[in-house]
């Protein structure tokens, strides 16, 4: 009998071996099976947005009537070896016959502005007239470059309360001058650097010409106009109205 429970004994002792051994593999393979996850990364630190302020004291040099093949490039020739940006406002017709020369302004950092369809004196305009010479020299801006020009500058000077009036209701505001160069005359490269030299301040808006007309002088002056105006101080700012 003795023995007989002790070989009972031994079956169960073994058996519950068995149980606990297999619960212990269970509990491996359990724990084996469960995803392996690991905490998330900290994010990138996101390095910092570098801005170039805004010259203090500067001038705002701007160049109408283009964009014309023969001289617009040689302009952005020149304003690119001195690292300055201007801002062009620019005729409708002549956007619409090279608008690879807009849409190269426009990558040059330039900033690019409506200057009508075909230099028409808005104070002479009807409504629609002037509805036309200012949206359709918006399309073509736009075609060009992917850009709506927001401001506006009327050929010829030309100002009145309806100009204003219609400029406004358009979203355009109206943008002159306080030192023209008047090298459409030309006068000669040493007299249109004296004379936009001659009254220069901080904040003067400068009127020049890339197109409509022979702007060689234009060109041979500038060189000349840049050096000055950096060697006094000045920064160079782009008009966004």
């Amino acid at each position: 009998m003795e023995t007989r429970l002790t070989r009972t004994g031994q079956r169960l002792t073994g058996l519950a071996m068995l149980v606990a051994v297999s619960a212990v593999i269970g509990t491996i393979v359990v724990v084996a099976a469960r995803p392996h996850t690991q905490a998330a990364p900290p994010p990138a630190p996101v390095a910092p947005v570098k801005t170039t302020p805004l010259p203090t004291k500067y001038v705002v040099l701007t160049f109408d009537d283009g964009p014309d093949p023969a001289y617009t490039p040689r302009v952005l020739e020149v304003l690119a070896k001195y690292d300055v940006k201007a801002t062009f406002f620019e005729v409708g017709k002549n956007v619409a016959r090279h608008p690879e020369l807009t849409k190269r302004i426009h990558a040059a950092g330039h900033t690019i502005q409506n200057h009508t369809w075909n230099h028409a004196d808005l104070r002479h305009q009807t409504a629609a007239g002037f509805r036309k010479q200012v949206g359709d020299t918006d399309q073509a801006i736009r075609s060009a470059a992917g850009i709506t020009p927001t401001c506006l500058r009327p050929p010829y000077g030309g100002v009145s309360t309806t100009v204003r009036q219609r400029a406004k209701a358009l979203g355009k505001e109206l943008v002159l001058w306080t030192i023209d160069s008047r090298d459409w005359s030309k006068p000669g490269p040493a007299v249109i650097e004296k004379r936009v030299l001659g009254g220069v301040k901080s904040g003067s808006v400068i009127l020049m010409h890339d197109g409509g007309g022979n702007r060689s002088q234009t060109i041979a002056a500038l060189p000349g106009i840049l050096e000055k105006l950096k060697a006094q101080g000045y920064g160079f700012r782009t008009l966004s109205c």
